[in-house]
């Protein structure tokens, strides 16, 4: 029991170093925080879980090898650098004034945070280091979960992994979203167009890795 517990911190602590990094999944959270309130943030990790899960599923029926191949490699990161400019390219051009996102957050605030589980989705999906480290990092404690308690070690894991990311994100999203109730309109259309550049800087830097490859 104390091997689990310790494993599942360890767990956590390994998926909060992963979460930290600044990457597309950390600038959406940031936009839709800002346009939707706090409720994104959890929306956004809602749709990392369902990213990860289907990459567990593939793990799990033998398809590891492939993730962590020059050909999913070259491929992940065209899509997803593609992805990221044009997500990051929408985020600059369709800045709306903070009176008009605080009006949409109350008129429709449970339909918006739908979106922005589909933004969670594809900022995992378009993001290559998502695949790599669940080829790797992932996998390896996924197996070591089976090793030290079968099923319950793989669920230990999953607990701490996800734990470390809704705790991350959920908190970025509460202290934006309170932050948006004292910014001013030029703060908020900078923070905005940031947001937007920082992710088409990614998203080239990915492609050019990608290119890379072959």
């Amino acid at each position: 029991m104390i091997e689990i517990l310790i494993f599942i911190a360890t767990s956590f602590a390994v998926g909060l170093s992963g979460a930290l990094v600044p990457g597309p999944m950390m600038t959406v959270t940031i936009s839709d925080s800002l346009k939707k309130g706090f409720i994104a943030g959890p929306f956004v990790v809602i749709g990392h879980f369902l990213a990860e899960l289907s990459i567990i599923i593939l793990i799990f029926a033998g398809l590891g090898w492939f993730i962590d191949s020059n050909t999913a490699v070259f491929v992940i990161g065209t899509f997803g650098g593609f992805m990221m400019v044009v997500m990051g390219y929408r985020i600059i051009g369709t800045s709306n004034s903070l009176k008009e996102i605080k009006d949409d957050h109350e008129d429709d605030k449970v339909s918006k945070g739908y979106g922005s589980v589909i933004s969670g989705i594809l900022t995992s999906f378009s993001n290559p280091f998502f695949f790599l480290w669940w080829a790797t990092i992932g996998w390896a404690f996924m197996f070591k979960g089976l090793e030290i308690a079968g099923i319950f070690g793989v669920l230990g894991f999953l607990i701490g992994h996800w734990a470390s990311d809704l705790s991350w994100f959920s908190m970025v999203s509460f202290f934006t979203s309170r932050g948006s109730l004292v910014m001013t309109e030029n703060h908020y259309k900078i923070l905005m167009k940031g947001s937007g550049v920082f992710l088409m800087i990614l998203g080239v830097y990915f492609l050019l890795n990608a290119q890379k490859i072959f």
